[in-house]
């Protein structure tokens, strides 16, 4: 059951973070249940799922979480406007959506030694891999986002740099936490640091120094706990 819900998560991460859009996700909480892209959404999950299970006599496992994805998604669309803090029904969306994946590996009576491309291990590693880049960072930014608005950020940096450089590091993190180099995530806090540091005093505002901070911590956080759950599996 667990390699089956590993790849079921895995293919929630790619569809739901890595292949969808901003412009997917603004016209869908415009225009909800007539988005055209949350169907196109949704049937990217059925196709992905297939695809990742790679077996087509899963069709019935991947239709059940093609149709729960739209209701979790439409309830999600109608209800977030309710939401003083729009991070909750976030959380709560993809909360159900892992309740579901993980009902629909514990009730299949699949066996774990079916068609398998690579073993379950392996299905571990590339789920932490892509964990760590566009799903953290879409963590990371909801978690962030009540306190953006008290700070005022440098628009003049390269665009999306700050998310391209936190996927890196947590990459990096990963990385070192699997080969067992923890002191090299402490030379990378400090790298880090030091780069900040010139900026951080040009603009002497201790709420930008604290939101940095905490944005640090919290995209060194996930990568650790990311590569602790995959070294302990």
């Amino acid at each position: 059951m667990s390699l089956i819900f590993t790849k079921l998560l895995l293919a929630h991460l790619i569809c739901d973070f890595l292949l969808q859009p901003k412009k997917w996700v603004i016209h869908k909480e415009a225009n909800k249940v007539g988005s055209k892209y949350l169907y196109a959404h949704v049937l990217l999950h059925f196709l992905v799922t297939l695809l990742v299970l790679w077996d087509l006599n899963y069709w019935k496992i991947a239709l059940v979480i093609m149709a729960t994805h739209y209701l979790i998604d439409l309830a999600k669309l109608y209800t977030t406007p309710l939401f003083k803090n729009q991070s909750i029904p976030f959380f709560i969306d993809q909360a159900l959506h892992v309740v579901v994946l993980y009902c629909c590996a514990y009730i299949s009576n699949l066996q774990e030694e079916t068609i398998q491309l690579i073993s379950a291990l392996d299905w571990s590693l590339i789920t932490a891999m892509v964990f760590v880049t566009f799903p953290a960072a879409i963590i990371m930014g909801k978690l962030l986002e009540p306190m953006s608005d008290q700070i005022e950020l440098d628009h003049k940096s390269l665009p999306n740099a700050g998310k391209y450089i936190g996927i890196i590091e947590r990459l990096f993190v990963l990385t070192f936490i699997i080969l067992g180099r923890w002191e090299a995530i402490g030379l990378l806090i400090t790298a880090k640091s030091v780069f900040r540091f010139n900026d951080l005093k040009e603009r002497n505002s201790r709420k930008l120094t604290e939101y940095i901070l905490i944005g640090t911590l919290l995209s060194f956080g996930l990568a650790i706990i990311a590569g602790i759950i995959y070294v302990s599996i």
